[in-house]
């Protein structure tokens, strides 16, 4: 047996307890149970299991503690479970992650979902831990290569940047986070489906990233039908993995879709809890906890590597204002916001520019680069404002300069934002240079 396989073999039966504290329900209600005889070994967070009458088991987390008893929400429903029914206490939620589990599609319990085999790794992660000790991490690194124009020049990602894409439903996000699993510089990918359609974790696999991108990627899902712990804890559980690359140092890309889901899952979750929603229908919790996960992510301190963020938030009717997507725009390093009108004339991705802003710069490009994105903003903002005068042709030639320019360069510009880059970020300032210069050869 290899050194590799003993260590395994050992950390799977040191983690595996002799002896575990059993109770008894003492009550059930919609979602969850009354459980006596735990409440002194239990804490809040913990996970139990229990065994109905029936032999179906169903494991839950512990939600309040009082003198004798506790709360348990099941991550099933409570269908069969009778009063005296068998309650395990199995205790923290952690996992343990391995480096075969790349090329893996698995829940948010680190149980394979593909029917093949799945090997623990040596060392336990929590589910939930702190992130990186602020005052030793580093900075945000260099910029990434993403074989997409746009992002190599005007909205760079840099290597430990958070950023948000914001975006409505059916406006190509799931193409365009395709295209960034594929194509951003990293060692691993860790996609985080959260609340996803049951037939698109598979169409995600297979279609979406495919055989290539799954050679670098684990896949954690949770479908929509199940249950909200098991849709947050996704989010919890894909963060354990991309910390557990990371800290072999490696450079990690973390894409979860959606935060949005993941906040509505723990609003089932506090509410069941008894905490009281006042924040557009979101309890007080729901910010501490998305921040408490964003900050795990991005530059690591020390030997370790960096987490590279990508989080999805769904804004309906594109309403940047509500809870969740405020939250976001305030604790990440940038936002990307795909718009219906842009995806409805046919450009994708369908990324608002102006609404769209990368916190990288201006440290992320050269004195050079910088101009060109200054000019190209000005010239794209330019358009916008008097896109309504010059559809109507109520605007004369001449009356602007700047507009006079952005008329000229509105086409490549435009073309621009949609194009993947087969070479480098080089070859992206080039042609965007290219773009701008025959605004002069034309005017000339």
């Amino acid at each position: 047996m290899s050194d590799s396989k003993f260590k395994e073999l050992s950390a799977g039966i040191n983690a595996t307890p002799l002896t575990r504290a059993i109770g008894r329900v003492s009550g059930v209600s919609q979602g969850t149970v009354i459980v006596r005889g735990l409440s002194d070994k239990a804490s809040v967070g913990d996970q139990v299991q229990v065994q109905s009458r029936e032999g179906r088991l169903i494991s839950g987390d512990v939600l309040n503690l009082s003198v004798g008893s506790m709360t348990v929400l099941l991550d099933g429903t409570t269908e069969g479970v009778v009063m005296g029914d068998r309650v395990a206490l199995l205790g923290k939620n952690s996992i343990f992650p391995h480096n075969n589990w790349i090329g893996r599609v698995i829940d948010p319990s680190g149980m394979p979902m593909d029917g093949r085999k799945l090997s623990k790794g040596a060392h336990e992660k929590a589910l939930k831990a702190p992130p990186p000790n602020p005052t030793q991490r580093r900075a945000m690194g260099t910029r990434l290569e993403t074989g997409l124009a746009v992002f190599n020049t005007l909205l760079p990602i840099v290597r430990g940047q958070r950023l948000g894409l914001f975006s409505g439903s059916g406006v190509g996000k799931s193409t365009l986070l395709s295209k960034l699993a594929k194509n951003v510089q990293a060692d691993v990918v860790v996609v985080a489906l959260i609340g996803e359609r049951g037939r698109e974790v598979r169409e995600f696999v297979d279609t979406v990233l495919g055989p290539e991108g799954m050679k670098r990627a684990v896949v954690i899902a949770a479908t929509s039908d199940q249950s909200p712990l098991v849709r947050r804890r996704c989010a919890f559980t894909a963060m354990a993995v991309a910390e557990f690359f990371r800290d072999q140092g490696l450079h990690v890309l973390l894409l979860a879709d959606s935060i949005t889901r993941f906040a509505e899952a723990h609003r089932e979750v506090a509410l069941s809890s008894g905490e009281q929603a006042n924040l557009r229908g979101f309890p007080p919790s729901t910010s501490s906890m998305i921040m408490g996960l964003c900050e795990r992510a991005g530059p690591g301190a020390g030997t370790s590597g960096d987490i590279t963020a990508i989080l999805t938030v769904l804004v309906a009717g594109s309403d940047m204002e509500e809870p969740i997507a405020d939250i976001l725009r305030g604790v990440l390093d940038g936002h990307i916001v795909l718009d219906r009108t842009i995806a409805e004339r046919g450009r994708f991705p369908a990324i608002d520019l102006l609404r769209s802003v990368s916190r990288s710069l201006p440290l992320a490009a050269s004195y050079e680069e910088n101009e060109l994105i200054k000019r190209s903003r000005q010239l794209l903002g330019a358009y916008d404002r008097a896109e309504m005068m010059i559809q109507a042709g109520l605007y004369s030639t001449g009356s602007d300069p700047l507009v006079d320019a952005s008329i000229r360069t509105w086409p490549g510009l435009d073309a621009f934002l949609a194009q993947d880059e087969p070479n480098n970020v080089s070859s992206s300032f080039e042609r965007l240079a290219a773009i701008l210069a025959m605004d002069t050869e034309e005017a000339g």
